[in-house]
């Protein structure tokens, strides 16, 4: 078998050459009737799946994958323009979140589909790692704060607001870090990737959008950023190297619903080019 396997059913091709025209690194070309690939441009190969996707027939196959297998993209299967406007200008972050776990199959179907989230220069080089109970985070708080505690006693520089978020949660039980989510995915990348902090963040941006479609609220948990800076060793408890890029984002059913959208559509400056 050949690395690519890259294969054209004879009775559905209609020989319109779209999968010669789409591939991103030009290595399908016209052999007799059909499309082919020659051997010694398979290592060229981007990976990327489109002569699969764009096939209106389902007559390619590569890497053994079969165009039915694919979810077909019909018009009433994409959201309409407006309501993606409405997504985009309704998503808010949450930081009230019901006392419950998402299911482990719903979170599965949501990472499933995350895999597909692009990444610069087709390198797919994330990783993701999930907190899929709200008894995991219990104890993952409690690790980070007793080692909050220890940075204070020893005379470690912590921010302020890192260290009344420490006190709120001794003497009030109040949870600033996590805000009581019962989920944490932390998204990281290869240290080789080509862009692999706008990987991490391109991923958190489409499971965001994603969550909420799916009846969850999320949060960008910046907090966590703050704290593994000044506590590094609890990047072994996340499975990160000493120089591992990530970030993570709080998900969970949301206790609040919101009504309505905001109105900031002027809150980026707009120029166009050349005026």
């Amino acid at each position: 078998m050949s690395l690519l396997n890259f294969t054209v059913d004879s009775n559905k091709c209609i020989h319109c050459g779209a999968c010669i025209i789409d591939c991103p690194r030009s290595i399908i070309s016209l052999s007799g009737e059909f499309p082919k690939v020659n051997p010694e441009q398979e290592t060229n190969c981007l990976e990327c799946q489109h002569c699969l996707a764009i096939c209106p027939t389902g007559a390619v196959s590569v890497f053994g994958l079969q165009p039915e297998n694919s979810i077909e993209l019909a018009p009433d299967m994409l959201p309409s323009a407006k309501q993606m406007h409405t997504l985009l200008r309704g998503r808010r972050s949450v930081r009230h979140y019901k006392e419950e776990n998402v299911s482990c199959e719903v979170i599965d179907e949501l990472l499933a589909t995350l895999t597909n989230s692009p990444t610069g220069c087709n390198d797919r080089a994330l990783r993701f790692l999930v907190m899929d109970d709200r008894e995991l985070m219990k104890g993952f708080l409690k690790v980070l704060v007793e080692t909050l505690e220890g940075k204070i006693r020893n005379s470690v520089p912590v921010p302020d607001f890192i260290s009344l978020a420490v006190a709120a949660y001794r003497q009030n039980g109040v949870d600033e870090f996590f805000r009581n989510a019962p989920h944490l995915l932390v998204i990281s990348a290869e240290e080789k990737a080509s862009c692999p902090k706008e990987d991490i963040d391109l991923a958190l941006a489409y499971f965001e959008l994603l969550a909420q479609c799916s009846g969850l609220g999320t949060t960008w948990c910046g907090f966590l950023k703050f704290v593994i800076e000044v506590a590094p060793e609890l990047r072994s408890n996340l499975n990160l190297g000493p120089e591992t890029p990530f970030y993570g984002m709080l998900f969970g059913y949301p206790a609040v619903r919101y009504a309505r959208t905001v109105q900031r559509d002027n809150a980026a400056a707009v120029r166009k080019y050349g005026t």
